[in-house]
């Protein structure tokens, strides 16, 4: 099958072909997190976002280099040029050293990956162990006319650069509508207007993160390093740049404009922004104060949640939204989605029971036609969990006998489910827990031996209590002509 992989990019503001600059080589730069805080479910989203992306380009024999960031140090409260550093201010309330706070999240954040199995990234370069690079571009962004120094602090010139580029392609906004929407905020007498945008920042004498430049002792802009950053591993141009659409407007377009500043061209070829994880219709996050944390979803502690909800459940909650649109949370759409990502890894179980006939009732091979096509259209994950859910229903109905299917076609099915579910969207079976897995086996095994001596001694009470009492703990016992056979319900 040939692929014509398409994605909606937000710079043009439609589907393009996935063309790669340098094949079979790609460069992909996602926004990672700031690391002060506990990973939430609004973390979890781009990172299985672009995780499953990562996924389809390497299985479609791209060689992806895969940079995502760490931020931890130059992003003020409320995203402004004011305040303070939101790590800095972590390590104050808690009398820690700034990189005590910024080690201790990033590991609660790559335990929390882990647990979601979201793949390592190739690169995942920390923004205060690149100031140099971050300097640099500034340097280079000031010789071309594009930023002035006030006060030892270095601002973008909106005005200046728009005369020559279009700052707002991104986003669609115009400086114009920047003009008549800008109020004077405190602290920002020294830009020349509200609009502009840092890229260095002297250092208050509280400010502890602070680095020497030929400006001042400060520290970079949030929308430097990413910049910075993406041109050292990357190059000045490159393929692929993720995140969520909450950094359109100003980290993205800012991006664009300091690249375009700096180096004379635009870094990124293909735009790419999941959407908002949102809670009774609010975006969730820090700094709204209504996040939940994916340790409190793994252990079910937090007021909003019924009960426990297991990484992999989490995981297939996301993947059943496409990834530009939003995500509601509520409890019953996270057991539902509970009770779908059980009934594809028991089918996974099941296929390997299958027997083979002489002749097949259905195409397999149009299905995996049919999962390809969604994956190419924009990584439509809900039009393929649609194609699983449909490879489900065959399994369970050869099983029971009312279909039939080839060794061919059952050997087609294993691969499907091995190739979309587990390898592209990332589920693995939480149902399996190896020896204690085979233990279970084996005590049902014996339990449905008893059942079946009832059976044959006609004892029907026995064999109908052993089934209602399996039923109550959450086994279905289902009987077939080959005999009997167990799922978790």
């Amino acid at each position: 099958m040939i692929h014509k992989l398409m994605l909606y990019n937000t710079l043009t503001r439609r589907k393009e072909v996935f063309e790669p600059l340098n094949p079979p080589h790609v460069g992909l730069y996602v926004c990672g997190p700031t690391v002060y805080g506990d990973p939430h479910l609004g973390h979890a989203r781009p990172a299985i976002t672009f995780d499953v992306l990562f996924r389809y380009l390497q299985h479609l024999g791209y060689k992806v280099r895969y940079v995502r960031n760490i931020t931890d140090v130059g992003h003020l409260e409320n995203d402004a040029d004011e305040g303070e550093d939101k790590v800095a201010r972590k390590a104050r309330l808690e009398q820690l050293e700034p990189m005590e706070i910024v080690q201790y999240y990033t590991i609660r954040y790559h335990q929390a990956m882990d647990a979601l199995n979201v793949k390592r990234p190739s690169i995942e370069p920390h923004a205060s162990g690149h100031i140099i690079e971050q300097i640099e571009m500034v340097k280079r962004i000031m010789e071309q006319g594009f930023a002035y120094e006030s006060n030892g602090s270095v601002y973008f010139d909106v005005l200046k650069y728009n005369t020559k580029h279009h700052y707002g392609k991104l986003s669609g906004r115009s400086v114009d509508e920047l003009l008549s929407n800008t109020r004077e905020l405190d602290g920002q007498a020294e830009k020349r207007n509200g609009f502009d945008f840092a890229l260095w920042k002297k250092a208050q004498p509280e400010h502890i993160m602070r680095w020497p430049s030929p400006w001042s002792d400060g520290f970079p802009g949030w929308h430097m390093e990413c910049s910075a950053m993406g041109t050292r591993y990357l190059g000045e141009t490159f393929d692929i740049h993720g995140g969520g659409m909450d950094l359109v407007f100003p980290h993205h377009e800012a991006e664009i404009a300091q690249s375009v500043a700096a180096n004379g061209r635009e870094a990124v070829r293909y735009w790419l922004h999941n959407n908002m994880i949102t809670i009774n219709g609010q975006k969730m996050g820090k700094s709204l104060g209504n996040f939940i944390n994916l340790e409190e979803f793994f252990k079910g502690s937090h007021e909003k949640l019924e009960r426990a909800y297991s990484p992999m459940n989490i995981r297939f909650f996301i993947l059943q939204a496409h990834y530009r649109g939003t995500v509601d949370f509520s409890n019953e759409a996270l057991q539902a989605a509970e009770k779908g990502y059980r009934r594809l890894m028991e089918a996974a179980k099941t296929i390997h029971k299958l027997k083979p006939s002489d002749h097949s009732d259905t195409d397999v091979s149009a299905l995996r036609n049919k999962c390809y096509e969604a994956m190419d259209d924009d990584l439509n994950t809900p039009q393929l969990i649609a194609h699983l859910f449909e490879a489900v229903r065959i399994i369970n109905s050869v099983n029971d006998g009312h279909e039939v299917l080839t060794a061919v076609d059952i050997e087609l099915l294993v691969d499907l489910i091995q190739v979309f579910a587990i390898d592209i969207l990332g589920l693995s079976d939480e149902t399996s827990t190896g020896g204690d897995d085979q233990l279970v086996e084996g005590l049902m095994q014996t339990i449905l031996s008893l059942r079946k001596d009832a059976r044959d001694r006609k004892d029907w009470p026995t064999s109908d209590k052993i089934r209602d009492r399996l039923k109550e703990v959450g086994i279905q016992v289902k009987d077939t002509r080959e005999g009997a056979s167990w799922s978790r319900d």
